[in-house]
């Protein structure tokens, strides 16, 4: 098998490992904390800053256009509207801008 093969599989363990681990912690509390909870509900909004950060600091003019879009899309639609069109406009783009 290939490195990359072995690094996703490795990663995929990883990840479900990490899941099922906080899942497990947390199901043994009887209440959690406000501060905790609060704590828990920014992480998704923290890794999708960490993921898409760097790429728009380092995007062209066909990201660009997407970012903007997708975030014109969030403000009106619901969550698919908003990948859609984003994927879309990348998609689009790329063809035509490059």
């Amino acid at each position: 098998m290939s490195t990359t093969l072995w690094i996703i599989i490795a990663g995929a363990i990883a990840t479900y490992l990490t899941r099922v681990g906080g899942h497990l912690v947390i199901s043994r509390f009887e209440n959690i904390h406000p501060r905790v909870e609060a704590g828990l509900n920014a992480v998704p909004a923290a890794v999708l800053t960490t993921l898409v950060a760097p790429a728009a600091l380092s995007a062209g003019p066909a990201e660009w256009a997407a970012l903007v879009v997708t975030a014109l899309a969030s403000l009106r639609g619901g969550l698919m509207a908003m990948f859609l069109a984003g994927t879309a406009v990348l998609i689009l783009a790329r063809q035509f801008v490059g």
